[in-house]
């Protein structure tokens, strides 16, 4: 079913390498001063990541018989066990940035934009939450007014990742266009290239983690782009940014499983060493219990992670249901990220005081683990997700 095979853990050992060598000796740095590295992203693209589910006509590898999203995992898996900021720079790089436009573009539009995106020269963000509209994605009120032959946007986004680095070419942003016949909004989806008048990308927001990650609110205020930018068909945005969750929400479980194998590792190896009343820690069992159950949390999360990017390969080829992968990824993020949560806890607490200090990499993973019970839809929405599945009476 959903076992790895040779060439995917072939290509883990790639980017493991990658990013042992790429980004482990910065990453302290690149943390304290809050900086995106613009130039590790050529790099990536230089290694396929951002190509690996996009056809090669765009410049892409995808390989439809190999498990593309699988590979796709894989590496936000590898990066995230090094450092989350940059696991989710590729995950939110091609889930957000390359796959509406893969999935929804035109062919212009395609061939305009994912060139380089696949080959990092360029970045691309995802525009769906507000200010006042986060799991409530549907109460959007950014409006967008067709006027001639352009579009006239006006309102505002929140928390947009690579939204405004120096290499962002373009951010898509859901906006209300008019009215369905039920009274609801009819959203749809709307490519803004950077630099356009009336467009502004907010200074990047202060965190309390995934400091190396790029992050923006951005404002419209009259802001023109010409009709031809509309992504897909106008009113179908709503349909759109779902599908685009559910497959980002298998992304986040990697990058969490990413983060509790980092954390099971390290701290593993320091029960191993780390001394107190003349004998290892990790002899105790107040130590090693929470060792075995982080060992536990990992396994779990990464069948369910694995299962659920099979299911979306399988999807992809016609062999499996939207519902199932739908179920499949509210699922695994949502026990996969609480995991992660509960594994930056556990790691913290084994290295006792040193845990608190930021000269230890568990320092950042603790801070950087909250927001991915939050991202991609809150535990409490995968929760709802999950339950009608199950086909619970809805309220």
């Amino acid at each position: 079913m959903f076992e790895l095979d040779k060439h995917h853990e072939d290509f883990r050992a790639t980017v493991r390498d990658f990013a042992e060598r790429e980004v482990a000796p910065h990453v302290a740095q690149w943390d304290r001063d809050e900086h995106f590295p613009v130039d590790l992203v050529p790099k990536m693209g230089d290694l396929g990541l951002f190509g690996l589910v996009v056809p090669e006509e765009y410049g892409g590898h995808l390989h439809d018989d190999s498990g593309p999203f699988t590979a796709l995992c894989v590496a936000i898996e590898e990066l995230g066990r090094v450092d989350q900021s940059i696991g989710i720079t590729l995950s939110a790089g091609v889930g957000l940035g390359i796959n509406p436009i893969l999935t929804y573009g035109n062919e212009e539009q395609k061939q305009r934009w994912l060139p380089d995106l696949v080959a990092g020269k360029a970045m691309a963000g995802f525009g769906l939450t507000e200010p006042e509209a986060g799991s409530d994605a549907g109460s959007t009120r950014t409006r967008a007014t067709r006027e001639g032959d352009e579009w006239v946007i006006n309102g505002a986004k929140a928390f947009i990742t690579n939204s405004g680095t120096p290499i962002t070419s373009v951010n898509t942003v859901t906006a209300r266009t008019g009215t369905n016949p039920d009274g609801s909004a009819q959203i749809s989806a709307i490519m803004v290239p950077n630099g356009t008048p009336g467009f502004t990308v907010e200074p990047a927001y202060h965190k309390l983690g995934w400091h190396i990650s790029d992050t923006h609110g951005l404002t419209f205020e009259n802001c023109r782009v010409p009709a031809e930018n509309l992504l897909g068909k106008e009113g179908e945005g709503f349909k759109q940014f779902l599908k685009t969750l559910d497959d980002g929400r298998i992304a986040i479980s990697a990058l969490a499983l990413g983060l509790s194998r980092a954390c099971l590792e390290q701290a593993t190896d320091y029960a191993k060493t780390r001394m107190a009343f003349g004998k290892p820690i990790g002899v105790n069992q107040g130590v090693s219990f929470h060792l075995a159950d982080l060992a536990t949390m990992v396994e779990a999360s990464r069948v369910l992670t694995y299962k659920a990017a099979w299911l979306k390969d399988e999807h992809d080829q016609g062999r499996r249901s939207v519902k199932e992968v739908k179920q499949a990824a509210a699922i695994c993020k949502l026990y996969a990220t609480e995991a992660a949560v509960t594994a930056t806890r556990i790691a913290t607490q084994i290295f006792g005081g040193n845990g608190f200090m930021e000269e230890f990499p568990v320092a950042r993973f603790y801070r950087d683990a909250k927001i991915l019970e939050v991202g991609e839809g809150t535990s409490e929405v995968q929760k709802m997700v999950i339950a009608r599945h199950l086909g619970l009476p809805q309220g």
